[in-house]
């Protein structure tokens, strides 16, 4: 599909509608927004807007929708499947002015923010009231709550307390044509008719762009014990998952941890740690909760199972040092990582019980075609995120060859009962091996919802399909 350009014309409506401050057009301004943290990637848009109200916002898509210009509308910029590139030029809309926490109801535990508002800004706002917001990606210092709703994003806690889809109960959208709506109701329950806001979340942009988002938030639990569990065995540290949760424990977060991924956290960041020849992986597991003797004896059993799958040593994180530094360690992995090597991302995610042979898979596909892998990832829900390793395979090999083994990578999760992507989205990078998920009814289905919502193709052209 062919875009139109912005003239000149075009340009001084914008300009009209936000202010000519919030309008950049110099080659600077339009590089700091050509990229996201996929990879290397890099399309530039015409013209970059910073908008601050629904209203300016509608009157842009207005605009846009008139003139058959492309729309990308931006959040953080801390993707990681390419959602936010702006590939067919165009208009991009910043939503980095939309950072307002508007309110936070204590009494029906809601709170209504705007989608620029950074995750962790977020979370320890409702913290300071008593309250928990636990939606928490790795990139939670910088990444938009905007951003995570697009995306359908998790983090470590889903496994207890499940993905942001269970925490969005209404969502303020600018529609393609420009209308305004709101999806839904401010409720727990929604039984009246389809549910849109459900529909927008993991949409990535590509429906409508949100603009108010209405959460909802628990009571924050008082105490949470943190262990590392260290493995002579990839395949024992994957199999004690599942055992965990067999034996009546949830935890409130799993996080499996590959050796090399540690070892290269312990050379790019000032974290000490004694990281013991023998040991493979780790598995870092939190619970939490209001009584601590009960987390105590969770602990215990715990202990039990990992005995029972050849864990070699346990490390009990007794003060909040060390527990942030455990923490550390996990989040800063894919910094690491990237500054370590050329690498490819990808985000598989298999039913728990699947994850060993998931993790064989993966690596004798990296055997198979020449790569390497570091795997990490939040394991308690079965997500593994598998960072491919350029290691000695040539650039022609790299560059023609490898997207045959992240095709192998995609057909092992399918065939386990997985799918394409747990938290990153499809957006550009990954919508090639939709087929591999989704017959062509599913696909039409989808094509079908975006022609309703977008029928001209202007929101966010180019992704998931």
């Amino acid at each position: 599909m062919s875009y139109n350009t912005i003239t000149e014309d075009i340009l001084s409506q914008i300009k009209a509608i936000v202010g000519d401050h919030a309008v950049f057009t110099d080659l600077d301004d339009l590089e700091n927004y050509s990229h996201d943290e996929t990879e290397d990637l890099r399309f530039y848009p015409q013209v970059v807007v910073k908008p601050q109200t629904p209203e300016q916002v509608s009157e842009l898509m207005k605009l846009a929708n008139a003139h058959h210009i492309a729309v990308t509308p931006r959040g953080g910029g801390t993707g990681l499947s390419g959602g936010a590139l702006p590939i067919h030029g165009g208009l991009l809309i910043a939503m980095e002015k939309f950072n307002q926490i508007l309110e936070i109801d204590e009494q029906n535990l809601q709170a209504t923010v705007e989608p620029g508002v950074i995750t962790e800004v977020f979370i320890n706002a409702a913290a300071e009231k008593g309250l928990l917001y636990p939606v928490d990606p790795a990139s939670k210092g910088s990444c938009f709550i905007g951003g995570n709703v697009s995306h359908g994003s998790g983090g470590p806690r889903v496994v207890k307390y499940g993905t942001i889809r269970e925490y969005i109960l209404n969502l303020q959208v600018v529609l393609p044509n420009g209308e305004i709506i709101w999806t839904g109701a401010n409720t727990l329950k929604y039984a009246s008719g389809y549910n849109l806001t459900q529909l927008m979340i993991g949409s990535e942009g590509t429906l409508g762009i949100v603009t108010k988002i209405v959460v909802k938030l628990v009571p924050k639990p008082m105490f949470d014990l943190l262990l590392l569990a260290s493995f002579q065995t990839d395949e024992d540290a994957c199999k004690a998952v599942s055992a965990i949760f067999r034996a009546g424990v949830i935890p409130s977060a799993l996080e499996f941890m590959e050796r090399k991924g540690v070892e290269w956290v312990m050379e790019h960041d000032d974290i000490s740690f004694d990281l013991k020849p023998e040991v493979s992986s780790f598995l870092l597991i939190e619970v939490d909760g209001s009584n601590q003797d009960v987390l105590f004896t969770d602990c215990e059993r715990i202990n039990e199972v990992l005995e029972q799958h050849h864990c070699t040593e346990v490390l009990f994180a007794d003060t909040s040092t060390q527990k942030e530094e455990l923490w550390r360690m996990r989040r800063t992995m894919a910094v690491s990582v990237k500054s370590n090597s050329v690498y490819k991302e990808e985000d598989t995610v298999v039913p728990r019980a699947a994850l060993p042979q998931l993790l064989k898979g993966i690596k004798a596909i990296g055997a198979k075609y020449g790569f390497g892998s570091v795997c990490y990832g939040h394991a308690g829900d079965g997500n593994l995120h598998v960072n491919i390793i350029k290691a000695n395979m040539s650039d022609d090999a790299w560059n023609n060859e490898l997207k045959h083994g992240i095709r192998e990578i995609f057909e092992l999760t399918v065939a386990l009962g997985g799918t394409l992507s747990g938290e990153h989205g499809i957006g550009l990078v990954q919508k090639d091996y939709m087929p591999l998920k989704f017959s062509e009814i599913n696909l039409n289905l989808m094509r079908g919802i975006k022609q309703v919502f977008d029928p001209n193709g202007i929101l966010n052209p180019g992704k998931i399909f």
